[in-house]
């Protein structure tokens, strides 16, 4: 079992790592049909004045870049290197699907629905045991980074249990745009994060397949707050504070399509819409229909269908019911 004992010295998949030394560690766990080995690397970085643990991953789907993309920026700019406790870094989880771009494992299945796992399952079940064995002990606070699948982008957000106090209070530290309940989902790595008593931060922004500027950054920002707010953040590191506290968000509704056709946005995503205002128009391809998308209520608007084409009864606007910064 993964630990860190009397003398400050962690123990993790059958390494020690001692305190003021950093560690890249292959995670390995099956064999493509070549018997090629793939390794997930996981990177450590360990101060010698003891603190907390915190585990940031990315990639569960390893189709989701932007991601990939934050964790990367947080271990390249040095921000992974702590003046005090430790950070474990996993960019890619899934290394699978991210060298294919697809979301699931090699096994059709949802690395993010197989948790904690089993020794003696399928390839995602024995890879979800592993890692929630071996790995995810020994971590205090876990940071787990996600995009909107296909082309549905997502406003910067964390995403907390409503029931979570202290998840709560790391998320107006994290101050995203925005900060929105939602229920913890059966078998997922973050139900099982909360199973072994660790608080954990979802964050969710960007779309599959894509790299955007501004959502790594709201993500590399959020991170050097957390860092900072826990006493880990090296002095060279400046932390930029928003020119708003997070917008908590309760309650959403999916708008939905009322014609098949082109979709064309109207609005930038994470925009504040008034009921009845002008968001999108869903046109033919042939120059004879156009329909106006107006919202049916005021909210912000969280998530974005950015697929050139919808059909009827397609999701094209996550907006909120209401919102606070209370």
């Amino acid at each position: 079992m993964p630990h860190i004992d009397s003398k400050n010295v962690m123990h993790i998949l059958d390494r020690k790592v001692f305190p003021g030394e950093k560690a890249r560690i292959n995670f390995n766990t099956a064999k493509l049909y070549t018997t090629t080995v793939v390794e997930v690397p996981i990177i450590i970085d360990r101060a010698k004045k003891p603190g907390p643990v915190l585990l940031i991953t990315a990639g569960i789907h390893g189709d989701e870049i932007n991601g990939v993309e934050t964790v990367r920026q947080f271990i390249s700019k040095g921000i992974n290197k702590p003046s005090r406790g430790t950070t474990i870094c996993v960019p890619v989880l899934n290394v699978f699907g991210f060298l294919n771009m697809t979301r699931e494992f090699p096994d059709g299945r949802d690395l993010n629905r197989m948790f904690p796992g089993s020794k003696k399952g399928a390839l995602a079940s024995r890879f979800a045991y592993q890692f929630a064995s071996e790995i995810l002990p020994v971590a205090d606070y876990c940071f787990d980074f996600h995009t909107g699948g296909a082309s549905r982008f997502n406003a910067a957000q964390i995403r907390i249990d409503k029931t979570d106090e202290r998840g709560e209070e790391l998320a107006r530290i994290f101050n995203a745009p925005f900060t929105v309940y939602s229920s913890t989902i059966k078998n997922s790595y973050r139900m099982t994060c909360v199973k072994q008593g660790k608080t954990v931060l979802l964050f969710e922004g960007g779309k599959s397949k894509d790299n955007n500027k501004e959502i790594s950054k709201h993500g590399v920002d959020g991170l050097k707050r957390i860092m900072k707010h826990f006493d880990m953040l090296k002095s060279n590191f400046e932390v930029e504070d928003p020119a708003e506290n997070t917008k908590f968000i309760s309650s959403t509704y999916w708008m939905r399509a009322k014609y098949s056709g082109l979709l064309h946005i109207k609005i930038p995503i994470g925009k504040f819409v008034e009921k009845g205002e002008f968001i999108a128009t869903i046109t033919d391809p042939y120059g004879s229909f156009r329909h106006k998308v107006k919202a049916p209520n005021k909210g912000y608007v969280i998530n974005a269908n950015q697929s050139p084409i919808v059909y009827q009864g397609d999701a094209i606007f996550h907006v909120s019911k209401e919102a606070t910064d209370a």
